[in-house]
């Protein structure tokens, strides 16, 4: 089972109107071609418009698995999901949130990460999806994704090889945390 990056997606920000108000988001995000630069905050290019509760050292990097865009495809009738959708940086297959531990280092392209969190979103991924209630959809589905920090800087693209180097079968994995911290 080949674990790779299906698409490396970002966004810029946008200005929205949500609740009469406007807000600036960097949820919509787009697959892009060619090398990006993976660096300690981010990928090159792309903008987290709230640092309180987006990004930083920690939350560098968003990883949603593709296998998932099926179950939303079903769930959500007729959406026309592009990869990218969930403001994800990148798109992978092969390594869901039940493999997948804190602390797990994985080498994507030239650059190395570390697992840190599942993903728990706000109310901007409503607003992606024009639909306030797909925040607590996302949560009940279980289909978090993961945030990443960047062990060391490099490149990555589409296609490219996710290779683990290294695993503590100790820590828990995505899931669970993730199942934990949705049910406090």
């Amino acid at each position: 089972m080949i674990r790779k990056i299906v698409s490396v997606n970002i966004g810029h920000a946008r200005s929205v109107l949500w609740n009469a108000k406007e807000v600036t988001t960097g949820i919509f995000k787009e697959p892009v071609a060619g090398q990006v630069r993976v660096r300690s905050l981010g990928l090159d290019g792309d903008i987290q418009a709230d640092l309180t509760v987006h990004g930083g050292p920690s939350k560098a990097v968003y990883a949603y698995p593709s296998e998932h865009y099926e179950y939303w495809k079903t769930k959500l009738q007729n959406a026309r999901l592009s990869w990218g959708y969930f403001g994800e940086n990148l798109t992978i297959q092969n390594l869901l949130e039940n493999s997948v531990r804190v602390g797990d280092q994985f080498r994507i392209g030239s650059a190395e990460v570390v697992v840190t969190q599942p993903r728990f979103p706000c109310y901007k991924l409503g607003i992606r999806f024009g639909d306030m209630d797909m925040v607590k959809r996302f949560q009940a589905s279980g289909r978090s994704g993961f945030y990443m920090a960047v062990v060391r800087e490099g490149e990555v693209r589409e296609g490219d090889a996710i290779e683990l180097i290294s695993q503590n079968k100790s820590n828990p994995t995505i899931a669970k945390v993730f199942m934990a911290r949705a049910h406090e």
